[in-house]
């Protein structure tokens, strides 16, 4: 069927962590109708294993509901699922760039919480309507009034406006698609203007070559259409177009408005960039469309495939994966201990491990990664400026006047009673507070500026921990501050490890050094011979493990009689095993290098 461009509604739902927003996603694809009851399942949209273990999204999904309004006129809406998680903002505001609005949903038990500021900021820096949504109002702690007020005073919405729902058990969720028609504006586009489309995701098939996932400002598209991308002037013909509805759906033609995906045979997966304009090769629009600001990651590491091998194998998953998540970024590196790798940026810790992860299930790759490290801005004694984010590149201490290390201002949002436990955390991880304020009588929001490197280690859990769950944390990069850094480095068998070395605050790389050591010993198999294993700062060696040698009872065979004789075989096996530590290569097992990642 044609539609009529009023008719179309393109709508995202943003809410902080565990607000309910699959849940909700899954509620209205029940209602439209578009999938059996016999397929539904919970997180329908949640298509990877890894998002349903851990229960959270990672990436937009976009799906299109069918609904006729109350006066019978049939609409089509387009629903772009997101995350919550702050490490996956970057896909929040690539969904955001192709929608006119957006419910804001609020959990009527926790309110207002540290991400649901940050997404809505993000929805109206693209000038989105927003409709605010009061999930879980069945919880025996839900709030309802608490939540309005917080709506008004936190967010600056009507509450008024707000729609109350218990997403899980489908209560109000049939109003929400009238509401989204009422409130949320339709698509504008000229009459008979030129094709112009955003592409805002991808993901690779393994027998149709890429699948584009675009929304279409002006024009139309249909099969056998001739385009081209402006970002690099490569021109494909059009196979097939349509829409999502779970499965893809190919349609004849889509219109302006449209949210949808197209595949035209791509082999290069590099030739796509998200954020990039699609026009027609033969009729081209005159000037690009606003992309997406770029990522910055803020996590390095490097990886390693386990086989040296599988080097090959580890590029081709590495560009593939690009392809689907266009924040990930990496370059060629490389390890005396490890052989070739990539080195990766990350934009935090969560996004590290599920690229790992994704990496390891849906490639097939098995990986080694280094410890994970930040960008230090180092100023040399003749006056330059040099940006590492590697160990290896740290240059002799000597050669040094100042090493500077990125802070990051964090907002943590947190019942009051918890203020305590949050300062001494804050303060253990060498932050500074900067102001606090009370949102409503007993939640308050504290700022504090922390280096980032303190945060990427194990901040997050540990928050989550003396908060017992309640304490929301959001960051943005403050700029660099002075630190004094050094580089600790593990010897083993008195051999440096390169992809152990880590760079750390003076004050912490003794307990750090300490805690490594020690997990290495458990890691390390035993030899015939004995294998020390250290914490250095250059040469002055602060801490010290030893893993004990295997040993052969060589005096067995000799009861009764001379010691001497006792002494001889004792001494003759101590030159052998010396003999063997010179020679003896110690092999170090991958468990050993995620070992001193994990903390306890």
């Amino acid at each position: 069927m044609k539609l009529n461009i009023k008719n179309i509604r393109n709508f995202s739902i943003i809410a902080h962590i565990d607000h309910g927003k699959s849940t909700l996603s899954d509620r209205l694809i029940q209602l439209s109708g578009i999938i059996s009851e016999r397929d539904m399942k919970d997180q329908i949209l949640d298509s990877m294993d890894i998002e349903r273990e851990r229960g959270i999204t990672i990436k937009s999904q976009t799906v299109s509901l069918p609904y006729t309004g109350e006066d019978g006129t049939p609409y089509l809406l387009n629903l772009i699922d997101t995350p919550g998680h702050v490490d996956f903002s970057y896909e929040v505001s690539r969904a955001l760039a192709s929608c006119e609005g957006a419910l804001i949903l609020v959990d009527a038990s926790q309110g207002v919480e540290a991400q649901t500021l940050a997404n809505l900021y993000l929805a109206m820096e693209h000038d989105l309507e927003i409709i605010p949504v009061i999930n879980k109002i069945d919880l025996p702690s839900a709030e309802i009034d608490w939540a309005r007020d917080q709506i008004e005073e936190d967010l600056g919405l009507n509450s008024d406006d707000a729609q109350l729902v218990s997403a899980k058990a489908g209560t109000g969720v049939d109003k929400i698609f009238q509401a989204v028609v009422d409130g949320i504006p339709a698509p504008v586009s000229k009459e008979d203007s030129v094709f112009r489309a955003l592409i805002f995701d991808s993901h690779y098939d393994a027998f149709r070559g890429t699948i584009i996932h675009f929304r279409i400002f002006d024009g139309s598209i249909q099969k056998g259409d001739k385009i081209q991308f402006m970002s690099n002037d490569a021109q494909y013909k059009v196979e097939e177009v349509g829409l999502f509805q779970i499965e893809r759906r190919p349609e004849k033609q889509l219109v302006a408005g449209q949210v949808g995906y197209f595949i035209a045979g791509i082999k290069n997966i590099s030739d796509v960039k998200i954020g990039d304009t699609v026009t027609m090769a033969d009729k081209r629009c005159d000037k690009a469309m606003e992309g997406f600001r770029e990522p910055t990651p803020v996590v390095f590491s490097s990886m390693y495939p386990v086989a040296s091998d599988d080097y090959g194998e580890l590029t081709e998953a590495l560009e593939k994966l690009k392809l689907n998540d266009a924040s990930l970024i990496y370059e060629k590196d490389s390890s005396a201990a490890l052989g070739f790798g990539y080195r990766c940026g990350f934009l935090g810790l969560l996004h590290l491990e599920v690229v790992q992860e994704r990496l390891e299930r849906e490639y097939n790759v098995s990986l080694i990664l280094t410890s994970p490290s930040v960008m230090y801005e180092i100023t040399y004694m003749d006056g330059s400026v040099k940006i590492i984010d590697n160990p290896v590149q740290y240059p002799d201490p000597g050669e040094i006047t100042k090493v500077r290390e990125p802070f990051i201002n964090a907002s943590i949002i947190v019942p009051d009673k918890y203020m305590g436990n949050v300062m001494q955390v804050c303060h253990e991880f060498r932050g500074v507070s900067k102001n606090y304020q009370y949102l409503t009588s007993n939640r308050m929001e504290m700022k504090f500026e922390l280096p980032l490197a303190e945060v990427v280690y194990e901040f997050y859990d540990r928050l989550k921990s003396v908060t017992q769950g309640y304490g929301s944390f959001d960051y943005e990069i403050a700029g660099y501050q002075e630190t004094d850094l050094v580089k600790l480095d593990f010897l083993i068998n008195g051999e440096r490890v390169d992809a152990l070395s880590q760079l750390i605050h003076r004050d912490k790389a003794e307990a750090r050094a300490r805690t490594a050591c020690k997990k290495l010993r458990e890691e390390i198999p035993r030899q015939q011979f004995k294998i020390p294993i250290q914490g250095a700062i250059g040469g002055k060696i602060i801490s010290r493990e030893t893993i004990s040698a295997f040993r052969k009872d060589v005096t067995a065979k000799c009861y009764g009689g001379d010691i001497s004789r006792k002494r001889k075989l004792l001494e003759k096996q101590k030159k052998g095993k010396k003999r063997m530590k010179m020679v003896g290569s110690v092999e170090i097992p991958q468990s050993a290098f995620l070992s001193v990642l994990k903390t306890d």
